[in-house]
C-alpha cells in the first residue's frame, strides 16, 4: 500500500480507522458468579410422582464497568418450583460474561449491556439450568428464550414511573 504524507496508509488517523471498524464486542470470559440448588423435601417427593409443578420464575440482569473498555454483564435467574407436598426445588444461578466493548457509543452502552450481551451468555446458562435440576434428580428445566429486549423496555419504563412518582 501506499503511503499519505501524514504516515498514515491512507485511511486518515488511528481514530478514523477504529470508527470504521465499528463497535466491538469481545467475549473475555463466562463464569458461574453464585450457584444455589436447595431439594428440601426429597423424601416427601420420593414418595410417588405427586402433582405437576406449580414453576415461579425471575430473570433480572444487571451491569457493571470493571476497567476502562472492560465491563461485566450477568443474568441473575431464580427458580422455584411447588407442589400440594411443598417446595420441590429453589434454584439461583447468577451467570456472567465480562467483556470487552470498543468504539460504542455512550447513549449505546447500557442497551448494549443489558440486552446482547446477556442475550450472548443465556444459551450456557440455559444448560446449566439444565443440567443442574437433571443432576437434583429431577427432568431438566428447559428454559424459553428470553426477550432481553423487552426486558430493559420494562425495566426503562418502571424507572420512569418511579422517578414521576418521586417528582410528585
Amino acid at each position: 500500500m501506499a503511503e499519505s504524507k501524514n504516515g498514515t496508509n491512507g485511511s486518515g488517523t488511528k481514530e478514523a480507522q477504529e470508527e470504521q471498524l465499528g463497535i466491538q464486542a469481545q467475549v473475555v470470559a463466562q463464569y458461574i458468579k453464585d450457584l444455589s440448588f436447595e431439594n428440601p423435601n426429597v423424601e416427601r417427593l420420593l414418595s410417588g410422582p405427586g402433582e405437576d409443578p406449580n414453576m415461579q420464575v425471575e430473570v433480572n440482569v444487571n451491569a457493571r464497568k470493571v476497567q476502562d473498555e472492560l465491563y461485566e454483564s450477568a443474568i441473575d435467574f431464580k427458580a422455584h418450583a411447588v407442589n400440594k407436598n411443598g417446595t420441590i426445588y429453589d434454584m439461583e444461578i447468577v451467570y456472567a460474561g465480562m467483556f470487552r466493548i470498543k468504539n460504542i457509543p455512550e447513549e449505546a452502552l447500557e442497551p448494549f449491556l443489558l440486552i446482547n450481551c446477556p442475550a450472548l451468555i443465556f444459551p450456557f446458562l440455559r444448560r446449566l439450568a439444565a443440567d443442574i435440576t437433571r443432576e437434583g434428580g429431577f427432568p431438566p428445566l428447559l428454559l424459553d428464550p428470553i426477550d432481553f429486549g423487552g426486558l430493559y423496555v420494562n425495566r426503562q419504563k418502571e424507572a420512569e414511573k418511579v422517578k414521576k412518582t418521586a417528582n410528585n
